[in-house]
């Protein structure tokens, strides 16, 4: 039993391109770079020097300004069809950007201002303006195979030199470590609960915004209404893992171009939603016994978005893109990074098997630096023995936790992972008829039914493409 690829709606992905496009002739507008200079003029003084070409990112669009004292601001603004909730995110980020400059060392940029659709120049949107943190590189490019394609993804180097990898797992373990040695009672956002903004209490007030959530509206079919509430928050792992597993279910029924191979395809995905949500159910997928206490957690804190400079040996500058963190469960926060070599499990070219052999070899060096820098920063002051993650990261790999929670942020890699990961760790030993024995009534009868509906909509969606 083998699981297959969902892919992004090809529909979907090209009506975001649209709508990018329709918004990048707007903000390439002469007038409206004048307005922009002169917003960031407002918020951070000086005489101006050069304007940067606009740069895109995954979710935003940068434009820096360079200012004659040699400093440099930048705004950003997310991009129309890419952030689907831009005001959301945004107000997120300024929170835990804020809330991480106050309680950590992690170099962050310092907001000078950000702003609702209403101050935009030209209707552009939500914007964030902040310091630009001089850098060369990010650590992709110290990990990276030399000579790889820009337009290819990244994947580590295996001749790497053993200095440079431990370095920068040792720079992103201290990462790692300073933004999880914060807890939370609830799973969520975090916002500042004072009406003055230099006060410091801090409180889960939002739903868990996710990079995965963002995507299943974007380019998965997924109604905004069908995700948690904009004020839903969740005081047990397990409730939050039901929540997912109740979404990837909701993805498989929403997506309706790009989501099914066949009919038998269909009827695997199907059922492996129906026995992850059953896992989910009997609170079998949570494997840390804590509950009531939560840290905080960034699904984008990956090599690429931390700001470095080659000429000091990719030493670190300052990390960038937080929009994507709120305060996670344990098993989330406990599972060693999947960033590791870059690539991911699903779409590593010699399979998940040959992926799994290559992390485990680097992942013990990345263990063996994580244990360093926690002796260091325990002898510092900078976290306290209760704030190692190295043992439970170790324990998450060896006792199959990763791929659980791995399998429930990433919704286009779930089947692979449930089929070759999870399956037979809970279930043992069978054949298919075996798994659907192991439906509720309401689900077997249901899902030929389903079945049905999506090659419907699949040779409709084909003929449209057509």
């Amino acid at each position: 039993m083998k699981g297959r690829l969902m892919f992004f709606d090809e529909v979907a992905w090209d009506k975001s391109d649209g709508q990018l496009a329709t918004w990048k002739a707007t903000l390439l507008n002469e007038e409206s770079m004048k307005k922009i200079t002169t917003l960031i003029k407002t918020h951070r003084h000086g005489v101006a020097g050069q304007l940067f070409p606009p740069q895109k990112g995954s979710f935003n669009m940068v434009i820096r300004l360079r200012f004659i004292d040699g400093a440099s601001a930048i705004i950003r603004f997310p991009i129309p069809g890419y952030s689907v909730f831009p005001d959301e995110k945004l107000h997120h980020e300024v929170s835990v950007m804020r809330f991480l400059e106050r309680h950590t060392g992690i170099r962050i940029p310092h907001v000078l201002y950000h702003g609702s659709s209403d101050e935009s120049p030209y209707g552009l949107g939500p914007f964030i303006i902040m310091e630009y943190i001089d850098h060369n590189a990010d650590l992709v490019d110290a990990l990276n195979t030399p000579g790889l394609p820009d337009e290819e993804r990244p994947v580590l180097d295996p001749s790497i030199d053993e200095n440079r990898l431990r370095s920068v797992y040792n720079q992103m373990a201290g990462l790692l470590l300073q933004v999880a040695k914060h807890s939370f009672p609830r799973i969520g956002c975090i916002s500042n609960a004072a009406k003055d903004e230099f006060d410091d209490e801090w409180v889960v007030m939002h739903r868990p915004l996710s990079i995965n959530m963002n995507e299943l509206v974007q380019v998965g079919g997924v109604a905004a209404e069908d995700l948690p509430g904009i004020t839903e928050t969740f005081d047990t792992g397990a409730g939050y893992l039901l929540a997912l597993a109740e979404l990837h279910m909701t993805h498989l029924s929403s997506q309706q171009n790009d989501a099914i191979d066949d009919a038998q395809d269909c009827r695997m995905k199907y059922i492996a939603r129906c026995l992850f949500r059953k896992l989910a159910r009997e609170a079998r997928l949570c494997w840390v016994a804590e509950e009531g206490m939560f840290k905080l957690f960034c699904d984008d804190l990956r090599p690429a978005n931390i700001l470095a400079n080659s000429e000091f040996g990719y030493k670190i500058s300052g990390a960038i893109d937080w929009e994507f963190a709120y305060a996670a469960p344990l098993e989330f926060v406990y599972s060693p990074p999947c960033w590791l070599l870059l690539e991911r499990p699903e779409y590593w070219e010699d399979g998940i098997d040959d992926w799994e052999r290559v992390y485990e070899t680097r992942l013990e060096v990345f263990l063996q630096e994580l244990r360093m820098r926690e002796d260091v920063d325990i002898r510092r002051g900078v976290i306290g023995e209760e704030n190692r993650l190295s043992g439970h990261m170790r324990e998450s790999w060896d006792n199959g936790g990763f791929w659980v929670s791995y399998a429930a942020r990433r919704s286009w890699a779930f089947d692979i992972i449930y089929w070759a990961r999870i399956d037979r760790r809970f279930f043992g030993e069978g054949n298919l008829e075996d798994r659907i024995e192991l439906l509720t009534v309401e689900e077997r009868d249901g899902m030929e039914a389903f079945v049905r509906r999506k090659l419907a909509e699949k040779e409709e969606g084909g003929l449209v493409g057509y």
